[in-house]
């Protein structure tokens, strides 16, 4: 399930200024599509009629609630009572942002009427408006201030906050699917699904290997060699390297492989999943043990398509690869792995579930006779991120029944990986890479994450502040 968050603009403004000034109603009321530019198309925008009154604040409020709105830029185009805010406030329980953006740089003083002030009014109810949503108990909303003239920043901000709305929605109605149990002894895996729930108000949907093994069975010899062209079209097929546990890939393996893709696409279509947490401990090479051991291709094509698949039943992680994905960041799943003192540098990265949006050129398939640590064989991915800004996300689930989020940023440099079919980043920090490795360990997150390419860290910022979530950002 991946739905479009749907975002509203909200122009607000005073009736009593426009019984006295011919005109000024339309030099306001253009600040909302003016404004609507500034959003980019993976959301669907309303620019809804202009409020200002209570009556038409109380018909926005009803007409948004029925639209099922995602989030809403309140444009404060003048002067307004904050009566004319407050039903918002009151009625409507997303992410609300006060948006005061200024026609002119300042005013032109030798030749300012009270129409010109009034049409660059836009951050005079702010404080106002503020207030009364403290007042009222409701969240803070966030506040935007510029001047017109500042586009670059104004895009950034309204980006990251609609980033933010975004990832948040990305949750609403969702179900995670819960395949499996988390891998035995992983203690900082295991998450309450309840309060999952409570905080992100998805639902977490458990699920059995025996229905996975079912879509198997299901799956028709002309999907599985349509699956094998799109994987061939994805993936360069490399022979064995150094490692000994490589080998080659048979056609068997891609058949194997490629049946399982499409029954993990069943999985995610039937159950209507945003997400998928997942692992299985077979032995003595039974079904369900071959099933889970050729989950890694189907899973990278599926987390790569924005529906992320995470590894070891960490269902936290499969939730801040889903915030990853939304923020614009792609997000695969990761951990840290050896680092390199002489190029300051710490290899990042696991032996999947992957996003290959953001590989660096083709990604790799390499077969391994066993996945070190886990049952069974198969085909693995191997690549390294693009190299510039990265963004790694973690959760935690403290003692308090509440989630934690830790971030950080680094620079992807492109150099040697080991070839053992697994994502391997180099990551440099600005500061020396022991220093910071011991500063991501003491701010306890969780020994998965979610690593995406840019600095994300104000959408990261943003998306903490709309969830009212616990962040630390480690430098």
């Amino acid at each position: 399930m991946n739905r479009k968050p749907v975002i509203a603009i909200v122009p607000l403004g005073h009736y009593i200024y426009f019984q006295q000034f011919e005109g000024l109603y339309e030099e306001l009321n253009k600040k909302a599509s003016e404004f609507a530019a500034y959003l980019d198309d993976s959301v669907e925008t309303i620019i809804t009629d202009y409020v200002d009154d209570v009556d038409k604040a109380f018909a926005c409020v009803r007409s948004l609630k029925a639209k099922d709105v995602d989030g809403i830029f309140m444009l404060l185009t003048t002067y307004l009572p904050s009566a004319v805010a407050a039903p918002f406030a009151n009625y409507l329980d997303v992410p609300q942002i006060l948006v005061g953006i200024q026609p002119r740089d300042h005013l032109d003083y030798d030749k300012c009427t009270t129409f010109m002030q009034l049409a660059n009014d836009d951050v005079c109810a702010m404080p106002e408006i503020a207030g009364v949503y403290l007042r009222l108990g409701k969240k803070m909303p966030p506040c935007i201030v510029f001047a017109s003239s500042q586009t670059d920043l104004i895009k950034r901000e309204v980006l990251s906050w609609q980033r933010a709305i975004a990832a948040k929605a990305a949750f609403k109605y969702a179900q995670f699917g819960y395949l499996g149990h988390t891998y035995e002894g992983m203690y900082d895996m295991h998450t309450d699904p309840t309060a999952f729930s409570s905080t992100f108000k998805s639902h977490v949907k458990m699920l059995e290997m025996c229905e996975l093994a079912k879509y198997a069975d299901q799956v028709t010899d002309d999907q599985v060699q349509a699956k094998i062209a799109i994987i061939k079209n994805t993936f360069s097929i490399q022979d064995p390297s150094i490692d000994p546990l490589t080998d080659y890939v048979q056609d068997s393996d891609l058949e194997w492989s490629a049946r399982m893709a499409c029954a993990l696409d069943l999985m995610i279509e039937n159950n209507h999943l945003t997400a998928l947490a997942y692992y299985y401990k077979g032995e003595d090479n039974n079904l369900y043990e071959r099933i889970g051991a050729a989950l890694i291709i189907g899973n990278t094509l599926l987390t790569s398509a924005g529906i992320p698949l995470a590894g070891e039943a960490d269902l936290k992680t499969a939730a801040t690869m889903l915030i990853m994905n939304r923020i614009g960041g792609g997000g695969s799943f990761a951990e840290l792995h050896p680092f390199d003192i002489e190029g300051n540098c710490v290899l990042v990265g696991h032996d999947g579930p992957h996003n290959i949006a953001i590989s660096e050129g083709k990604p790799i398939l390499r077969k391994l006779k066993k996945y070190h640590g886990k049952a069974g064989s198969g085909i693995g991915v191997e690549f390294s991120l693009k190299a510039g800004p990265i963004t790694m996300l973690s959760m935690n689930y403290l003692p308090n029944g509440k989630f934690k989020l830790i971030a950080a940023t680094g620079i992807s440099q492109a150099g040697k990986i080991p070839q053992t079919g697994n994502t391997n980043t180099r990551v440099v920090f600005q500061s020396p890479v022991s220093d910071f490795l011991a500063r991501w360990c003491e701010a306890g997150p969780t020994h998965h994450l979610a690593l995406g390419t840019g600095n994300l860290l104000k959408e990261i910022r943003c998306f903490a502040r709309l969830m009212d979530m616990e962040l630390e950002i480690v430098e």
